[in-house]
């Protein structure tokens, strides 16, 4: 019997199998997933009331009896299991990061999950395919030969004559993951972690799928929610994402307009550390970067380190890094660390520039970089001509002054990428889910900004977003226990709350 051509939207054709019952009734569930084996999850105790397992399951979907990867997989067990829901299945985002050890480090934030919430599931996450301890994505032949060709990366380019050197080097990277990484390369896209999460969803005993997904988490919990829409029992989507813009971007985009440029990340960016410079602003003595006017510092700041490298500490800061740190602490809303480095770099550029080399010696751990280009690149449509990318950052520039390049570059390696993954997922996203969705989003997130999550939102067949008041990215930095409740109060029952709801934060980053 041939695959139903509603399943295309993977782009793929399963091997022929008997359609159950349930498939009959929603021919969207992916045929795929369907013909493989359910893994068979051994939990052990693996410290600090953490259970740990692995499970098995298809490299190729397409084979589902053929070569089988194992997936890292972690539990902090429900808390009070006569009142146990079920399994709660979370990704912390990236894609790159190990979610084995993210739970372990957060696992007990009280405002990601309360003792309510985790009294009443099983809190799980897991490595996806390519990440850290499932299967993962290595380029290089040891970690030596990673750290000095990761640490060799040139920073943004800020000039014309500096993008040659970059191209370069992402075009470098790209061949060393080809030659290195082996078939994983190719089946390392998010439509088959979604196939995985229904996998583990089955290991672990639960009728149908509850989720709460970070960041990129969020496109894996759309996917899932197209690809198996009747075995929603609630999502949360955090820190949420433009799914159709990710993929394919909007007119045509996806083969014209860098990936986080068609997101509109800059002037999230841009936002947020207007949001700083305001609390920074209103928090006086307690934010270092205070004194005077700290927007009109950071024009001086970055307009003095576009001219030479600032001198501090032994390490020469130059235009590109200082801008760089703005960006990522703004992100992590580790807003007194920022306030403090800013100013430091500001008293320090009153001084004769030093001319030293910036340092390129900081540590990396992990496969991080690998499994974020081999997971992102496979996903999406982006243009693979540099001059797009050169064309781009002038406008960009110019659009968003000081945060446009950086959405430029960042996924600008995709352009060299050589890993293709054919089950990729590609829409629709309006399919009908058993529950409704929630979204999450921060009012300023420079990593997934509030319009891209309405965005997002609107392409699914029923979802609602609740707004958080703060600046940064996702609950997960923004701590609110008004948020942490309106999710755990929809993952309890699976019912949204009333229209129009909103949150505050717990405390500004300066209290």
């Amino acid at each position: 019997m041939a695959v139903s051509a509603l399943v295309v939207g993977v782009g793929v054709l399963g091997s022929p199998v008997l359609a159950s019952a349930e498939e009959k009734a929603d021919p969207y569930i992916d045929r795929l997933a369907e013909a493989a084996q359910t893994p068979a999850l051994q939990w052990s105790d693996c410290a600090d009331g953490f259970q740990c397992s692995s499970a098995r399951v298809p490299l190729d979907y397409n084979q589902p009896r053929g070569a089988q990867i194992d997936l890292a997989v972690i539990k902090l067990p429900a808390a009070d299991p006569g009142r146990r829901i079920g399994t709660l299945f979370v990704n912390f985002g990236g894609p790159g990061p190990s979610g084995v050890e993210r739970l372990r480090e957060r696992g007990r934030w009280p405002w990601l999950f309360s003792e309510e919430l985790r009294a009443r599931f099983d809190v799980v996450s897991w490595d996806p395919r390519g990440v850290g301890q499932s299967a993962p994505v290595n380029c290089f032949a040891g970690e030596d030969e990673q750290l000095a060709f990761l640490g060799s990366m040139p920073e943004m380019p800020t000039a014309a004559g500096e993008e040659a050197g970059f191209f370069a080097w992402s075009k470098e990277f790209a061949d060393r993951c080809r030659q290195q990484a082996g078939p994983i390369l190719d089946h390392a896209s998010t439509a088959n972690t979604a196939r995985d999460l229904d996998l583990l969803r089955r290991a672990v005993g639960d009728e149908k799928l509850t989720y709460h997904g970070i960041s990129y988490g969020t496109q894996v919990g759309a996917v899932y929610a197209n690809m198996f829409p009747s075995r929603v029992r609630a999502m949360a989507f955090d820190g949420s994402m433009d799914f159709e813009g990710n993929v394919n971007g909007h007119g045509g985009q996806g083969t014209t307009v860098p990936l986080d440029t068609r997101q509109n990340v800059a002037p999230g960016i841009a936002a947020t550390f207007d949001a700083f410079l305001k609390q920074c602003s209103e928090a006086g003595p307690r934010c270092a970067f205070s004194a005077g006017d700290p927007t009109l510092k950071w024009i001086a700041l970055a307009e003095r380190a576009r001219l030479a490298p600032i001198r501090l500490d032994g390490e020469a800061w130059t235009y590109a890094s200082v801008v760089g740190a703005a960006a990522s602490l703004s992100q992590s809303s580790n807003y007194p660390d920022l306030a403090a480095l800013l100013q430091r770099l500001f008293e320090a550029g009153t001084t004769v520039p030093g001319l030293l080399p910036v340092a390129r010696d900081r540590s990396y751990s992990g496969n991080r970089t690998e499994a974020f280009h081999a997971i992102q690149c496979s996903d999406s449509s982006v243009p693979t001509d540099p001059a797009m990318y050169s064309s781009a950052a002038v406008a960009e520039d110019q659009r968003v002054p000081y945060f446009g390049r950086v959405a430029v570059f960042s996924s600008a390696t995709c352009a060299f990428w050589q890993g293709h993954d054919a089950d990729r997922y590609t829409g629709p996203w309006n399919r009908r889910t058993a529950a409704p969705i929630l979204v999450l989003n921060t009012r300023f997130d420079p990593a997934t900004p509030m319009a891209g999550a309405y965005a997002g939102a609107a392409q699914l067949a029923d979802a609602q977003v609740v707004v958080i008041e703060g600046a940064g990215h996702s609950s997960m930095y923004v701590p609110s226990s008004c948020a942490e409740r309106v999710k755990r109060d929809y993952l309890f029952t699976g019912q949204l709350p009333p229209k129009n709801t909103g949150c505050g934060i717990d405390k500004s980053p300066f209290d």
